[in-house]
């Protein structure tokens, strides 16, 4: 309920009490004039009085004839008798006494109920701020978008970096809000609706705002989730409500974020449906045929879950065009690092180049979260600049979780652990093509990490040939191989090792037709989704047992062979394989120049051996 409201309801409240008790207390004056209890007395001596009436507190009656002033009535408030009868002895004139109860009815009656209607009041204000229903009830089918002018938004496209191809995509849209009549000049129309597809993180809210400040208009930003209620038609109601607000504003632009939350496809519900969501759904399709793109109204949404949505709002004439905000590569990384690192005290030798190459597949959230974190980790050791190893340190704790100091390994599990982590760099080391081996570590971190190898990838792939992907099963395989040449056994160390080889392996069967004697057939589909989804991989078989058996021998095959080189190289390699250890246990960690030390030492000591 709005302020002016309930002050009028007030307002008319207070009126209707004062009114009725002056009408009271006027009434009263008019109609009985009030006596003295020995004025009675005196008219009940002088035969005066015609009737009378008995009440607890005080007397009424009637005059036989009228009075000289007119009065034919009286009341007058009774006295003790006894303490009448002594006061007419001395002659004295005495009256009752009437307190008033006005007050105490009012404290008593009017209170009560005003507090409790503020109490009400008051909790369905809690209620309706809990439920997103703003101000209360009247404003329940308002547009909950918050509005950014021009100096609040405050951010443009320096501030963003590693997108540069949806930026180039974005400038036509800017160039529209600032000179509609030049993009309109040939007969086309600047695109209705701007969808901002990819992965969490990369940026697209931070993209959609820096196009309102690159045009220097109104933003009006909303979750998609803000337009569905508990209450049918409040969705419906927002929509409208926002799209008055826009042409209001206009030029402006409308950003929807989590646009799945409001744009799934109809019927995906399930049983009984979901009406609520489908009624917003069908008013912002409504909403976008009917506003006049020439208006500077622009809507902007972001998703990362385009395969969901429904197939009328990416139709042409709504969201005519799609721009993918994926994470960047290892030039867009440099650039994202190097807005972020702007922020911070850097020591001379931290370079950007260095950082990015050992952030593959980061996304712009993941790299603003790396440099946060290794300023705190230079904070927390006292040192006045940022160094690269605090970065190091950082890509550590994101990978592979906080260093459990806690977790001591009983000797026998510490050596299984170096001789697996070691099994896995020196296969890494031995194959052609193979990401350099960037450091090594048996310090448990995280949940389940007793150990781990970081590799610095060179460039970015997005391609690789079977080769490649046989080299990268050995040498996940390496540490499981390097446990059974040493020991005579295999540990649970390489559960995670093993799902991963096993899903490259069913990959390269069922996907990429990379074994002749299943033919060129795709398995399995490739669905395109942004999001690692656990469990989203399976999906209904669409071929029979005999293939499926042949696809579990092609994949048991694959991996069997990759294992088999991963023994050849380990025992080849015997003597490095000790040595790295028993320097990896005496050191617990060994950098990139420790392994490249250790590799120069193999040759010769294998030279001055055959002499």
């Amino acid at each position: 309920m709005e302020k002016q409201t309930q002050f009028n309801i007030w307002y008319l409240i207070v009126t209707i009490i004062a009114m009725l008790w002056i009408q009271n207390l006027w009434l009263q004056a008019r109609t009985v004039q009030p006596i003295g209890y020995s004025e009675f007395q005196a008219y009940l001596k002088d035969g005066k009085i015609a009737e009378i009436s008995i009440l607890p507190d005080r007397v009424e009656g009637t005059f036989r004839q009228p009075l000289p002033d007119g009065r034919t009535r009286f009341v007058a408030v009774r006295v003790d008798p006894d303490l009448a009868r002594d006061l007419a002895q001395y002659n004295v004139k005495f009256a009752g006494v009437v307190k008033s109860t006005l007050l105490h009815d009012i404290l008593s009656w009017v209170v009560p109920a005003a507090a409790f209607f503020v109490i009400w009041l008051y909790l369905m204000r809690r209620f309706a701020e809990k439920q997103g229903l703003g101000g209360g009830f009247l404003t329940i089918g308002k547009s909950k978008a918050k509005v950014y002018l021009e100096s609040d938004t405050k951010v443009t496209f320096e501030d963003v970096a590693g997108v540069d191809e949806a930026k180039e995509e974005l400038m036509e849209v800017v160039g529209f809000l600032k000179d509609p009549k030049r993009y309109s000049r040939l007969g086309g129309r600047v695109p209705k609706g701007v969808l901002l597809v990819g992965p969490p993180g990369t940026g697209k809210t931070l993209l959609a705002r820096a196009v309102a400040g690159e045009a220097a208009v109104p933003f009006l930003s909303i979750n998609g989730s803000e337009f569905v209620e508990m209450f049918v038609g409040v969705g419906a109601a927002r929509v409208r409500d926002l799209f008055e607000q826009a042409r209001a504003k206009a030029p402006c632009i409308i950003f929807i974020d989590e646009l799945d939350a409001l744009g799934r496809a109809r019927g995906a519900y399930g049983l009984g449906g979901h009406d609520e969501k489908e009624q917003t759904l069908n008013q912002l399709l409504s909403e976008m045929d009917g506003f006049d793109p020439t208006s500077g109204v622009v809507l902007l949404a972001a998703t990362n879950r385009p395969e969901i949505l429904d197939p009328a709002l990416l139709r042409a004439g709504r969201f005519d065009r799609q721009v993918l905000v994926d994470r960047p590569d290892k030039k867009g990384r440099v650039q994202i690092l190097r807005v972020h690192l702007k922020k911070v005290r850097l020591r001379e030798d931290v370079d950007a180049e260095q950082i990015a190459a050992l952030t593959p597949g980061f996304s712009g959230a993941d790299l603003a979260n790396l440099v946060n974190e290794a300023a705190l980790l230079a904070t927390r050791r006292g040192a006045e600049a940022v160094a690269p190893e605090d970065f190091t340190g950082a890509i550590e704790r994101i990978i592979a979780g906080l260093e459990k100091k806690s977790r001591i390994l009983n000797p026998t599990e510490r050596k299984i652990v170096a001789y697996h982590e070691m099994g896995h760099a020196l296969v890494a080391m031995s194959l052609p093509g193979m990401d350099p081996v960037h450091k090594i570590s048996i310090i448990p971190r995280g949940v389940g990490a007793l150990g781990y190898t970081i590799q610095r990838p060179t460039e970015d792939r997005f391609l690789m040939t079977p080769a490649e992907l046989e080299n990268k099963l050995t040498m996940l395989l390496g540490g499981r191989a390097s446990e059974q040449a040493v020991f005579g056994y295999f540990s649970t160390g390489a559960a995670d090792d093993l799902v991963k080889v096993t899903d490259i392996a069913r990959s390269m069967v069922t996907r990429f037709g990379m074994v002749e004697k299943l033919g060129h057939v795709a398995y399995e589909a490739d669905r395109p989704s942004f999001l690692d989804i656990p469990g989203a991989a399976l999906r209904q078989r669409e071929f029979s047992e005999e293939t499926a058996r042949e696809i579990d021998c092609a994949v048991r095959d694959i991996v069997k062979h990759a294992f088999d080189k991963a023994t050849a190289i380990v025992t080849e390699k015997r003597a490095a394989l000790e040595q790295g250890a028993q320097l990896l246990l005496q050191k617990e960690t060994l950098t990139e120049e420790d392994l490249k030390v250790l590799q120069h030492q193999q040759p010769a000591r294998a030279a001055s051996a055959s002499s």
